[in-house]
């Protein structure tokens, strides 16, 4: 038979990843020769060989990749044979970028082992890596993937590591980032003005006598301390500004975290992925961690360690509070730069000499009915894009104020940057704009539109309107709509959403946040609300969520707010007077009214609080259930909360505990959404159904919803790989203008 051959072009995640090594050994496997390289758009492989070699070549490369790649086109054509014998690596083809980059990767089993082998010569090497695991887009600065347009190029690789660096048999065969103590990044711990030769021992000591330690990882600085000494974590508490909202904790195994924690296979899955987040999973009755690790918390994040040098940190440890080292509520410091800026929150430092390029904070995830949901997309999944398959240019679509992310939108695939945080603060603005030329150098776009929310004060939408590029403009809501459709490809078809959330802009320049949409990705429009209340003093009533239940329970029953706080008669005055009193719809902060109501919480330290410890006390045994009523207005089907806040503040007054108010008001939230289904589908004949917005990272909320629409024959749709929180909407916000008309 004689001898074809084809070129391969592959498009997708499959630089970083040992994709190249992986193509190099099935070449050998099945007797072709030919050569493959890393161009700019991804991997071109030739071989040439019998045909049916060949075939069984590219079957392999479809169905077999290597784990931590992901293939999204392979264009395969013949091409004239040539004299050649054996199968080559050729040096990387530079270029305008077209081309995906591997996000980082949790350390692999093997290298793990390796580390912990006394024999091995990376015995406790802190920085040990291999073609399957290690740091990515962390310390990528170009495309292609090779270890010149990385953090690494600075560190010359030994004798040693070179061999196995071209050793076609071994398992870091071109894995870009491989050094050993010889040759790569090393360690150094320093307290003061005193550098320890030890960094691991010191590491241990300062923690072991409740010492917090700033350790620099893969993606940031971390402050660390030991997650069973109370004393240790309330100080960081005090001294990171940071009074209420839970702390991440890693440990080193499956089996640790067990302790600590139930654990369904699934979570432990998602704990062990190659992303290795964090995992929000129920706390045991015997949870031994320090209270003021996640106080008035039923959950704990916690995550694995990912990189070696944490494996190393947490010898001797069972468990180590491990979480983003700022203040407040900027940024997470990954310059070395700016890491002094921790002298008051950390006793010493631990880092190291391998350049941070871009700040990767760690992902969080959960997992609801059996899926699993992206609560902050970072570590682990960003960059890695998501198709849209739309779109004929460029386009920056540029996220909300909290939570932000943007969006890249680059040949239909977007590319969602990882968790930017708040854009209040300036450092964080400032980051921002930095990260968004990052992306388009990384990606070699260049945007023809920009993308962005109806609020004119937000950051990213001024940064919009600066950008010399025509803009869109996106509703908050219908962005987090679009971005439900968008992922889960339901684009055409005609869907009922929910959207509920804390505060949005609305088309009538109101406060949306409790919305119904009825349609699709192409046109939608508003067709159901909560019933508007005052918002009393604006933004001081998202910090102080008892301002919001005044508004509410006098709107219920005139009397009725004075009865439950003393301040209420300033609030009703002000109300009264239309000072600072803006109307809104939105069902967070219906959420924070009932949480007041009910006597859990009247202010907060973080955006969701109150919301937060109404599920958490939910008393899911309790009897009964408040009702919304539903009735038509102006063509909308309004959601009237007024019997329920009349019946919350009744049981209050009563007597009633705080875990059956908030359980009644749970079940009449997922009673509204079970009857407006209904009522839509014996209208218009709509059986998918969409939740999005950030009240549905609530548990009980998302989990019972989906079931019972499930039963009662919906398809049901929420966010996965995209959050369903703000940090979702970048996504949405590209979708729509994509899509929508």
């Amino acid at each position: 038979m004689m001898p074809v051959r084809r070129e391969i072009r592959i498009r997708g995640t499959v630089q970083g990843v040992g994709f190249r090594p992986f193509v190099f050994n099935c070449a050998k496997e099945f007797g072709l020769s030919g050569f493959i390289a890393n161009t700019p758009h991804g991997v071109e492989i030739q071989v040439q060989g019998r045909e049916t070699e060949i075939d069984g070549f590219v079957k392999k490369i479809r169905v077999c990749p290597p784990p931590a790649s992901r293939i999204e086109e392979i264009a395969v054509k013949e091409i004239e044979t040539v004299e050649e014998s054996g199968f080559f690596i050729r040096p990387s083809i530079d270029g305008s970028a077209d081309t995906f980059v591997s996000p980082d990767i949790g350390t692999c089993k093997a290298c793990f082992e390796e580390i912990s082998n006394p024999h091995s010569r990376r015995y406790a090497y802190a920085f040990t890596n291999c073609t399957s695991c290690g740091p990515r887009f962390s310390m990528i600065e170009a495309v292609p993937y090779d270890r010149k347009n990385t953090t690494m190029s600075g560190f010359e690789m030994c004798g040693k590591c070179r061999e196995e660096y071209e050793n076609v048999e071994d398992r870091r065969f071109h894995a870009e980032p491989v050094a050993c103590a010889d040759c790569g990044p090393e360690l150094e711990f320093v307290a003061g003005s005193e550098v320890y030769s030890d960094a691991l021992k010191a590491f241990k000591d300062f923690v072991s006598r409740g010492k917090t330690v700033a350790v620099k990882g893969l993606g940031g600085y971390h402050l660390a301390c030991d997650a069973f000494n109370e004393n240790a974590v309330s100080r960081l508490r005090a001294r990171k500004h940071r009074f209420d909202k839970p702390f991440a904790v890693m440990v080193k195994t499956v089996e640790q975290a067990e302790k600590l924690c139930v654990i369904d296979d699934t979570e432990k899955k998602l704990l062990q992925s190659p992303a290795r987040p964090i995992v929000l999973l129920r706390k045991r009755e015997d949870c031994a961690v320090a209270p003021s690790v996640a106080p008035q918390n039923n959950r704990l994040g916690v995550m694995l360690a990912y990189t070696p040098l944490h494996y190393l940190l947490m010898d001797g440890f069972d468990a180590l509070v491990m979480t983003s080292a700022n203040l407040s509520d900027e940024p997470t410091v990954f310059a070395d730069e700016d890491a002094l800026r921790l002298e008051s929150v950390a006793d010493a430092f631990l880092r190291h000499n391998r350049r941070i390029c871009r700040r990767v904070d760690d992902s969080v995830c959960a997992v609801v009915n059996g899926k699993v949901r992206i609560i902050r997309r970072a570590r682990g999944y960003a960059p890695e894009p998501l198709y849209i398959g739309a779109g004929k240019g460029d386009l920056l679509a540029c996220g909300a104020q909290q939570k932000n992310t943007f969006c890249l939108l680059r040949n239909g695939y977007a590319f969602v940057s990882g968790h930017m945080g708040d854009l209040d603060e300036e450092s964080a603005e400032k980051s921002y704009k930095k990260e968004i030329e990052s992306f388009k150098n990384l990606f070699s776009a260049k945007p023809e539109l920009a993308v962005c929310d109806m609020h004119p004060d937000y950051v990213s939408a001024r940064f919009a309107f600066a950008s010399g590029f025509p803009v869109k403009q996106i509703q908050h809501h219908k962005a987090h709509f679009i971005s439900v459709l968008a992922e889960h490809s339901v684009l055409d078809e005609d869907v009922l959403g929910f959207i509920f959330d804390g505060t949005g802009l609305g088309e009538d320049m109101k406060i949306w946040g409790g919305e119904m949409f009825l349609g699709s990705a192409r046109s939608c429009k508003r067709v159901g609300h909560l019933r508007e209340f005052h918002l009393a003093g604006a933004q001081a009533a998202i910090n102080e969520p008892w301002r919001c239940a005044v508004a509410v329970a006098e709107q219920a029953e005139k009397g009725s707010a004075v009865r439950l706080f003393d301040k209420a008669e300033i609030i009703l005055r002000s109300i009264e007077a239309g000072i600072n009193s803006p109307e809104t719809s939105s069902m967070g902060r219906l959420f924070d009214a009932v949480c007041a109501i009910a006597g859990v919480c009247t202010e907060v330290t973080y955006e969701g609080q109150a919301a937060i410890l109404l599920e958490q006390i939910a008393d899911e045994s309790a009897e009964g259930e408040y009702r919304f009523d539903i009735c038509e207005e102006k063509s909308q089907l309004i959601f009237d909360w007024r019997n329920l806040v009349r019946r919350a503040v009744e049981d209050r007054l009563s007597g009633v505990g705080a875990g059956v108010i908030s359980m009644r008001f749970h079940r009449a939230v997922i009673n509204l959404i079970t009857q407006c289904a209904d009522i839509v589908y014996r209208k218009y004949n709509i059986k998918k159904i969409a939740l999005s917005g950030g009240c549905f990272q609530n548990f009980i909320l998302l989990e019972n919803a989906e079931n019972i629409l499930t039963r009662n024959g919906f398809e049901v749709y929420s966010n996965e790989r995209i959050p369903v929180n703000d940090g979702g909407i970048s996504f949405g916000q590209a979708a729509a203008a994509v899509y929508s008309e």
